[in-house]
């Protein structure tokens, strides 16, 4: 049966200040502004000249940091507090040019907004740096200089179609959606995640035909909307079609918020709460069930994929017993480590505080003694006593998702801050230390002795050898800011920053805050990097 196709699907209306503006003043402002776009060594399209005066809102010249906005009017500049003013003031004078992402911009609508000429001027000026020769040509009409409409975004990142990574496209953004965009970028570099959905595992039409006999297909009035997952599953194929233009994920984002209603809408979101959600979403319930040991063992691709086993053990200082829980966990939430500089001859500038990764990690597994507050019941002793806890992971999953614990708050003063604080992660990291067999082992020390329910971490058939492939950062504050997502693809780092990519060297990538950090297993990403899909039987 065929479906009507809904009318939320369809691109928006094209913005009328937009439409105006061109109407009055065609490409002139393009080509004007063309000739003060250049690529900055990380990449960027950037206003030159706006490089070397650190630029200021033209209302409040103090203000210097935060997003700023370049009238194509009358070249005054205005920070989010009074561009509405700056429109109101001077009636025509709505759209302007984001001048930390070179996008356009509309004053009125407060809203990002596209026109495929704006793009070919970027586009344009970023090939004129990247072929020095093209400069001393004769000068031509901007739009013959320019490739076809639609073989554009195959220049994103300067760089052609024949030299990027197969599915490396940029995403659109919807509106306030870079949370979703930067997730979605990583999830569709998950090279297991990838195979299932492009190795047509899902089986769209079984699925559909399973849901109908549940009664969960959306009908009228009523109904939880279509699978998520085959939803999904578009939006792989859609990316990896060859296709290079940016991409929209309007019916997968329409799609979510039917099933997540409380998140609906165009407010920004929290990206790690947008990758439980939609893990969640995408989780099969009819695949879940429980091993011998009572926990939930979930073959869904989902859980496949991400899902590891926690294990937590509560020691009684008295007596000793141990009383040993299992969680299973999508990612691993990690506090920011802090250290000093020990120099005391540093000035307090040069006196940081460090983080790492696996200096979290020890952290994380590290035995926490609890206070005399939190007395907890033993089973042996049968009243409540101190304790001791330690944490460790009982089963590996295939891609570990790193949530770095940057928003901090305080019930006490009712107080909420970000931690802007810079955390160093290694590109190739050994989980080893952190299986709950080695973390027992320490304990007890090198006696040989099973340990009942964590076989799997003595077997060997897990690797514990990981690779980054995907980092997905914050800027801004609490209540605002913005997602950027780095991949790694075939050792070759790529920004992703909603409709643009841009290829970035390694340093920039080491000295970022990073917000979630992704690892596949080693052997799973240098696999990937060798063939487009690789051949499986099963879900990876």
């Amino acid at each position: 049966m065929a479906s009507r196709r809904n009318p939320s699907f369809n691109n928006p209306k094209p913005c009328p200040h937009l439409s105006s503006y061109r109407e009055k003043h065609g490409l002139s402002g393009y080509e004007s502004l063309q000739k003060s776009l250049r690529s900055s060594p990380s990449g960027r399209t950037v206003l030159s000249r706006l490089q070397s005066t650190n630029p200021t809102c033209s209302s409040c010249p103090n203000t210097s940091i935060g997003r700023l906005y370049f009238c194509l009017i009358c070249s005054s500049i205005s920070c989010p507090s009074h561009a509405a003013s700056h429109s109101m003031s001077f009636p025509g004078h709505d759209i302007s040019v984001d001048v930390e992402r070179a996008e356009l911009f509309c004053l009125s609508c407060a809203d990002q907004v596209y026109d495929p000429d704006f793009d070919s001027a970027v586009v344009a000026a970023a090939a004129k740096n990247l072929h020095p020769p093209l400069r001393r040509r004769r000068r031509k009409p901007l739009l013959m200089l320019l490739p076809p409409p639609a073989a554009i975004s195959s220049f994103r990142g300067i760089r052609t179609a024949l030299r990027h990574p197969w599915g490396l496209r940029g995403l659109n953004n919807l509106g306030n959606t870079c949370f979703m965009n930067s997730v979605l970028q990583a999830l569709l570099h998950t090279p297991p995640l990838r195979n299932y959905f492009l190795g047509d595992h899902h089986k769209r039409e079984v699925c559909r035909q399973r849901r109908r006999r549940r009664g969960a297909l959306a009908v009228a009035g009523g109904g939880e909307g279509p699978c998520l997952a085959c939803v999904v599953e578009g939006v792989f194929l859609d990316v990896f079609s060859g296709d290079r233009k940016p991409y929209s994920p309007a019916r997968f984002l329409y799609s979510w918020w039917k099933h997540s209603s409380n998140l609906s809408g165009y407010e920004q979101q929290d990206a790690h709460e947008f990758f439980i959600s939609i893990l969640d979403k995408i989780h099969d319930k009819e695949l879940s069930g429980f091993n011998s040991k009572g926990i939930v063992d979930c073959h869904c691709i989902a859980h496949s994929v991400f899902s590891g086993i926690l294990r937590s053990d509560i020691t009684c200082t008295v007596c000793g017993f141990t009383s040993t829980t299992y969680d299973p966990c999508v990612d691993i939430p990690v506090d920011l480590e802090t250290v000093y500089h020990t120099d005391k001859s540093a000035s307090p500038a040069d006196k940081t505080r460090l983080s790492t990764l696996t200096g979290s990690l020890d952290l994380f597994t590290r035995p926490e003694k609890l206070g005399s507050d939190q007395k907890l019941y033993c089973q042996n002793c049968r009243v409540k006593q101190e304790s001791v806890k330690q944490m460790s992971i009982r089963r590996l999953p295939l891609v570990l998702c790193f949530h770095v614990k940057r928003f901090a708050h305080s019930v006490i003063r009712r107080t909420s801050k970000k931690l802007d604080q810079y955390m160093q992660f290694p590109f190739s990291l050994d989980m080893t230390p952190y299986l709950s067999s080695s973390i027992i082992r320490n304990r007890f020390g090198n006696r040989i002795f099973a340990f009942e329910g964590d076989e799997s971490d003595l077997s060997g058939e897990i690797s514990s050898e990981f690779e980054v492939f995907a980092v997905v950062t914050h800027c801004g504050g609490l209540d605002s800011g913005h997602y950027v997502t780095y991949l790694r693809l075939r050792n070759q780092w790529y920004k992703c920053d909603d409709a643009w990519i841009t290829e970035v060297r390694e340093e920039v990538v080491r000295a970022l805050q990073g917000y979630m950090i992704y690892y596949v297993q080693k052997v799973l990403y240098h696999r990937s990097g060798e063939e487009r899909v690789i051949p499986s039987t099963g879900c990876y």
